[in-house]
């Protein structure tokens, strides 16, 4: 069954619409991430899912019962989930145990006492019950609303953008952590994000979000090789676009010749259209007479991105190839992949 089912929501805000038709569906142990930019309505929708937030359409249900809906709307309290803030929302006043035990409602103390030494092993702060928030780094805090909000044994997890104030040095790793902690106890979870790098190392799903609509949902690797629109495309990494005519199911022609794609083509015969290049799809070959010129140069540790100038055109181009120059002639490839082709 599935954990959260979001149908044809939508919302609005003094006389604005925040959001706008939205469906999705996350299963048990699914993490989805809201992706998008600042304003698009993905804390909106997560405010919403969490009872904080009035829909004027459509219907959110977790487990098959429905919490808001036409003429249904259970309080917040009552909705079984819980919530991770961005500033870790803690009370300075009470120690990590009783930050942690706080919404759990099991009166018998020998329970609780084995839930709050679970929690703590589980967020890797075992013997740092009796201290107060101040008195930890923010990485240490933000376990400590992790497991305060997994210690209410929440049927959905909410997190709004949880890693922002974490240094960066730690934060890759952070999330990683959270990650497993998820999946070891299957717990289904939404989170907030304007990082696509964040979602690609967190979430199993995107949902990219603009002007209060999803415009793609899926996996991350679906979103990043085949976007449905420049939107999408722009919004998940660099692209390079080359004017192209198909010129037939499985094959077009550009500047500098014809390409295949591994998978047949959605545009008919005739068609003219924008072909979306990553720049890791293309190959960079040093040649004295090559083609194309690398006009700059950045290195960047395991790649170099270089700048490429055929003709009128500049490529953006990732290598691992980084022994190139500015100023060396080069010829290009581009690796077999399914074409993305934009009218």
């Amino acid at each position: 069954m599935s954990t959260l089912t979001i149908e044809n929501v939508c919302s609005d805000y003094d006389g604005q619409v925040v959001l706008r038709h939205l469906d999705l569906t996350l299963a048990q142990g699914e993490i989805v991430a809201l992706l998008g930019p600042s304003g698009c309505g993905k804390t909106t929708l997560l405010r919403a899912i969490a009872g904080l937030q009035a829909i004027s359409q459509g219907s959110i249900s977790i487990n098959g019962q429905t919490l808001s809906g036409d003429g249904v709307f259970v309080a917040s309290e009552q909705r079984g989930v819980g919530m991770i803030f961005q500033d870790y929302a803690l009370f300075p006043h009470l120690t990590v145990a009783d930050n942690i035990l706080f919404g759990v409602n099991e009166i018998n103390r020998t329970v609780r006492l084995a839930r709050l030494e679970e929690m703590l092993e589980l967020v890797k702060l075992t013997g740092l019950a009796s201290r107060y928030p101040h008195e930890l780094s923010g990485g240490q805090q933000q376990r400590v609303s992790i497991a305060r909000a997994l210690a209410y044994q929440p049927e959905l997890l909410l997190l709004d953008e949880p890693f922002s104030n974490i240094d960066a040095q730690v934060r890759n790793d952070m999330m990683l952590e959270i990650r497993a902690i998820l999946k070891q106890r299957n717990v289904s979870a939404v989170f907030v994000t304007h990082s696509k790098d964040e979602a690609f190392v967190f979430a199993d799903k995107l949902a990219l979000f603009k002007d209060g609509a999803i415009i793609q949902h899926g996996k991350a690797e679906t979103l990043y090789s085949e976007p449905t629109d420049r939107y999408v495309a722009d919004f998940l990494g660099a692209g390079n676009y080359l004017p192209v005519t198909v010129t037939s199911s499985h094959q077009v022609h550009y500047s500098l010749g014809d390409l295949s794609s591994t998978e047949a083509l959605s545009l008919p015969i005739g068609s003219q259209g924008q072909l979306l290049l990553r720049p890791q799809q293309i190959e960079l070959h040093p040649s004295i007479n090559g083609r194309g010129c690398i006009v700059e140069r950045h290195f960047l540790g395991t790649v170099c991105h270089y700048q490429v100038q055929i003709g009128a055109d500049i490529l953006n181009v990732s290598s691992q190839l980084t022994t190139l120059m500015a100023g060396q002639r080069v010829d290009i490839n581009i690796t077999a992949h399914p074409l993305v082709i934009f009218n």
